[in-house]
């Protein structure tokens, strides 16, 4: 599953214009306002925070975690869009309200903008993270 081209486009636009001036300009924030209504601002202000980071094993599996603003860690996967917080599951899933939620949003901001935070685990770590996630879901 990807997102829609002109959501792809947005945060395209959003690294270029980043990596050019180290800064986000208006009309794009617009456009993420606009794209992703309410988890725009929300996602921006996980980013401010370096909220974002990129958990890789030597094998070169990767996931993100993201520090939510309640303070629980919640995993996202970038590469399937899928985030493990319950705004996710309710709004994303089951209503189709919001692309995506915040965590995810700040996941693909953060990638574009160079904010992420960067840890290294061994195989059997990230094996822990992801049965942690899967006990907590049952």
């Amino acid at each position: 599953s990807t997102l829609p081209a002109v959501a792809e486009e947005l945060l395209r636009e959003i690294k270029k214009s980043f990596q050019e001036t180290s800064q986000v300009p208006d009309d794009l924030l617009l456009g993420l306002k606009f794209i992703f209504g309410p988890s725009a601002v929300p996602a921006l202000d996980l980013v401010d925070q370096r909220s974002v980071t990129r958990v890789r094993s030597p094998s070169g599996r990767s996931l993100y975690q993201v520090l939510g603003s309640s303070g629980k860690l919640y995993t996202c996967y970038s590469s399937c869009h899928f985030c493990t917080c319950p705004a996710f599951g309710f709004s994303v899933l089951q209503k189709s309200e919001s692309l995506l939620c915040k965590h995810i949003l700040a996941v693909y901001l953060s990638q574009a903008m160079g904010a992420c935070q960067e840890l290294a685990v061994s195989e059997e770590q990230l094996t822990n993270i992801l049965l942690a996630e899967e006990e907590d879901e049952g």
